[in-house]
């Protein structure tokens, strides 16, 4: 599973990464909305799903663009499209189960990590080694995301727990990016943004479930709430992530994705007058200092972000 963009060309590229930023922002959406809701979180995670699957089925009859690589033959064509949905699926289960036990802050920066497990991913699975520039830019990234949350990070024993459990959600996350960029090769974002929530769907179903929440939402305005996180943050977000994802190498990805966590930092000083300290405005300059150094490593005239390694003889 390479990252080549070689078929592409620098428009394509840059189309691909303005609409991977403007993914990571309809993201961003996701925590204030979540919070805002007054469901439990797996049932709210469930209804995401399973709400997005219209929007997903009319997006995949209309969006049959071509790619340039065969779809894997047999079953593994459906195990490649279905992959990204079961560990997306991951990725909310953990990110949700380990907020309850921990605090936001740490939660969310530990969540944020999923650059540096793309990466080892793409360097000892792939063989793609990582250039020194890169490297910089995804450092700039990651210690902008930890200065979002330092102002409320707090190392307790009772929370490790949830600590752990938000760092695994990394791994998840980082797994999702990287099977996405798969399926993108060969599928269309439609169809693998709908496959994402036909194999999501289930498993928060059968955790919600297991977990006893209640999936009923108790008002109009619950119903509203879920919908924005379906249309919004599924289908326009993660959506735009999967577009972006067919023409931007996977790892360049996971860093412009941290525009995440700065556009949830602002939405929470807007909706629940969450104000911002000094750090926390470093922080957001250094995210965003980091995807900027990292995007230009996505273009084709420059060194590539991911140099093949070579066979020593």
């Amino acid at each position: 599973m390479g990252d080549s963009t070689d078929h592409l060309t620098p428009r394509q590229i840059a189309i691909g990464t303005i609409v991977l930023i403007l993914g990571a922002i309809g993201i961003g959406m996701a925590a204030p909305l979540v919070k805002l809701s007054a469901m439990e979180p797996t049932a709210v995670a469930f209804w995401r799903m399973a709400l997005a699957i219209p929007a997903g089925l009319i997006w995949a009859g209309i969006d049959r663009n071509p790619r340039p690589q065969a779809a894997p033959p047999g079953w593994r064509k459906y195990l490649y499209l279905a992959l990204p949905g079961l560990l997306f699926a991951g990725d909310l289960a953990f990110w949700h189960s380990g907020i309850k036990i921990t605090t936001v802050a740490n939660a969310t920066f530990l969540a944020n990590l999923q650059p540096v497990f793309v990466v080892l991913a793409s360097w000892l699975i792939f063989r793609d080694r990582p250039t020194r520039a890169f490297l910089i830019a995804a450092a700039v990234a990651v210690t902008g995301a930890g200065l979002l949350s330092a102002a409320n990070i707090s190392i307790a024993p009772e929370r490790l727990p949830g600590d752990a459990l938000s760092l695994i959600t990394a791994v998840w996350y980082a797994g999702y990016i990287l099977a996405v960029r798969r399926a993108r090769a060969f599928a269309s974002t439609g169809m693998v943004i709908l496959w994402t929530s036909l194999a999501s769907a289930p498993v928060l179903l059968i955790v919600a479930f297991g977990m006893g929440e209640s999936l009923m939402p108790p008002s109009g305005i619950e119903w509203l709430i879920l919908i924005g996180l379906a249309l919004g943050v599924q289908i326009g977000g993660q959506g735009s992530v999967a577009f972006g994802l067919g023409r931007v190498p996977a790892p360049v990805a996971s860093i412009i994705i941290l525009v995440q966590p700065v556009v949830s930092a602002i939405a929470g000083w807007v909706m629940f007058g969450e104000a911002l300290v000094a750090i926390q405005f470093l922080g957001a300059g250094l995210v965003l200092t980091g995807v900027w150094l990292a995007q230009r490593r996505a273009k084709p005239a420059a060194t590539p972000p991911f140099a093949k390694q070579r066979p020593e003889a």
